[in-house]
């Protein structure tokens, strides 16, 4: 998913450097992190999508949580799980005690930038990801109102 996502938005560098080894043993710290929230969507016995929310990784963030990971795969698209996937990482993070939350889309990825929109999100600042892989540029996006998205789902 996250290759489909940024085929034309990562240097080919850094679509390269994440082989399977490196993303199983970076799932696994973040799976074994409490403060981590993972969920799934799955349709038919398939993995459809998945997001991962928490504490803020960045200033830019505030004191809202964040939206860290939140994809669905191509063929999954246009079937409502990404809305149900950001309105259960509310529910989630409004259940922590965050008011709001936020998230960076990678300047360029239009399809991500039309869907946080239409979802409600309105664009706060801009912030630079250092990453494990590339310094990419962002949207921060926020929602200040969990309980309203997270009745949504």
């Amino acid at each position: 998913m996250w290759r489909d996502t940024y085929r034309d938005l990562a240097p080919p560098e850094a679509a390269g450097a994440l082989d399977v080894d490196r993303r199983e043993a970076r799932w696994a710290a973040i799976l074994a992190d409490p403060a981590q929230i993972a969920l799934v969507a799955e349709v038919d016995g398939t993995l459809a999508g998945f997001g991962l929310a928490g504490p803020p990784g960045d200033a830019a963030f505030g004191d809202r949580g964040e939206v860290k990971y939140l994809y669905v795969g191509r063929d999954f698209a246009r079937r409502g799980l990404g809305r149900r996937l950001l309105a259960a990482m509310a529910a989630a993070l409004a259940a922590r005690g965050y008011a709001g939350f936020g998230l960076g889309v990678v300047v360029g990825n239009d399809p991500a930038i039309a869907f946080y929109e239409a979802q409600g999100g309105r664009r706060i600042g801009a912030y630079t990801d250092p990453g494990p892989l590339w310094r990419s540029h962002n949207l921060l996006y926020a929602w200040d109102n969990l309980a309203a998205l997270a009745a949504q789902g």
